[in-house]
C-alpha cells in the first residue's frame, strides 16, 4: 500500500489537472462517500432518498487489504461528506486527505463514541508491532490476559454505538442541507431507535450467563463483548493479519471448549473458518458464523442487507446455539 498509494495520488492529481470530471450529480443533492459497510448503512438510513451514498470497500473484501483506485480517490475529493472509520485499517485515508484537498467535509466514526483499548486475552496470539502492512517483519507470541495494544477501532459492533453514530450522521447531513434538516434528523432517529431495540434484545439475551464465546478467528467484537459482558477467547485480535495460529493457541482454545462444554466455535464473515473447524472437530462442537457487519458479500448487498438485519441474524444464531 505504501508503495502504490503515492503513484495513485500522482495519477489523480494529473487527472484533476487535466480536467477529469467527477460523475454528474443532480443539483442540490448531497453525495456521501463511505469506506466500510456500517458507515454506508447508517448514512443511507439517515439520507433516505435525498442523497447519493457510495460504498468504497468492494463487497466481499477486507478493509485491511483494500487499495483505493484512482476513481475512489477522486470520489473522496469530490463528495460533500466523507465518512470513514479512522482506525489503523484505513490509514490510507489520512494520506489521501492530506494530498487531494477534498472540497467536502469528513466524519470519523471513532470520534462519535468513547473508545476502548484492544485487548489481548489469555491464549490469544498476536503480532509485535503490527501496523496492518504486510511488508514488515513480524514476530508471533502469546499474551497474558488483559494486555492491551492500543485503541480498538471496531466501534460499530455495539448497537448502542451504532445508534450514536447514526444520529451524528443525521446532524451532519442536516447542517449540509438545512432545507431538509428535519427529514435527515427524523430518518436518523428512526434508524437509531431500531438499533437501540437491538441493544435491548442483546442485553436481555446476555442477562443470563451464557458462558464464554470461543472464536477460532480474529475477534473484532471488543465493543460488543464489553456492552453485554461477554467473556471471550479467540485466536487473534481484531486487527490481526495472521491466519495460521500456533499449536499452543489451537490447543488452548480446544481445551477451553472442552472444559466449558461449549456447543459452538465461532468464526467471522469471509473467513475460511479452517481454524474454527479444527477446534470444533477436536472438541466435539459445532461451528457458526457471527457477522461483524464490517463488510457484506455482493449477494447480501443486492438482497438489501442492513446492519439491523445482520445483527438480528446474529441474535437468532446465538439463541439457536447458546440458549439452555
Amino acid at each position: 500500500m505504501k508503495k502504490i498509494l503515492p503513484l495513485l495520488l500522482s495519477l489523480c492529481l494529473l487527472l484533476t489537472g487535466c480536467g477529469q470530471a467527477a460523475p454528474e450529480q443532480e443539483p442540490g443533492r448531497l453525495r456521501i462517500v463511505t469506506t466500510v459497510f456500517p458507515a454506508y448503512d447508517f448514512a443511507r438510513a439517515a439520507a433516505g432518498a435525498l442523497a447519493d451514498v457510495e460504498l468504497l470497500l468492494p463487497p466481499g473484501t477486507e478493509s485491511h487489504s483494500y487499495e483505493p483506485t484512482p476513481a475512489d480517490i477522486l470520489a473522496v475529493q469530490d463528495c460533500d461528506l466523507f465518512i470513514y472509520l479512522g482506525g489503523e485499517s484505513d490509514e490510507w485515508v489520512e494520506t489521501i486527505l492530506d494530498a487531494v484537498e477534498p472540497r467536502g467535509e469528513q466524519l470519523r466514526m471513532i470520534d462519535c463514541v468513547p473508545l476502548l483499548e484492544e485487548e489481548l486475552v489469555e491464549g490469544m496470539q498476536a503480532e509485535i508491532g503490527h501496523d496492518h502492512e504486510h511488508g514488515h517483519d513480524e514476530e508471533e507470541h502469546s499474551h497474558g490476559e488483559g494486555e492491551v495494544t492500543g485503541l480498538d477501532e471496531h466501534v460499530w459492533t455495539d448497537p448502542a454505538n451504532a445508534a450514536a453514530i447514526t444520529r451524528t450522521i443525521g446532524e451532519r447531513l442536516s447542517a449540509l442541507d438545512e432545507v431538509h434538516g428535519d427529514t435527515y434528523r427524523s430518518a436518523a432517529e428512526d434508524y437509531a431507535d431500531k438499533l437501540e431495540g437491538l441493544d435491548r434484545e442483546f442485553t436481555e439475551f446476555f442477562a443470563e450467563d451464557r458462558g464464554p464465546m470461543v472464536f477460532g478467528d480474529r475477534f473484532p467484537l471488543r465493543y460488543f463483548a464489553a456492552a453485554y459482558g461477554v467473556e471471550y477467547y479467540a485466536a487473534f485480535p481484531g486487527c490481526g493479519t495472521q491466519t495460521e495460529p500456533s499449536a499452543a493457541t489451537v490447543a488452548f482454545l480446544t481445551e477451553k471448549v472442552r472444559r466449558e462444554q461449549l456447543p459452538v466455535v465461532w468464526y467471522i464473515e469471509f473467513s475460511n473458518h479452517l481454524v474454527a473447524d479444527s477446534i470444533a472437530e477436536a472438541a466435539g462442537a459445532e461451528t457458526a458464523l457471527f457477522h461483524t457487519c464490517h463488510n457484506v458479500s455482493r449477494r447480501e448487498l443486492e438482497n438489501g442487507a442492513t446492519y439491523v438485519s445482520l445483527m438480528e441474524g446474529n441474535l437468532k444464531t446465538l439463541q439457536m446455539h447458546m440458549e439452555n
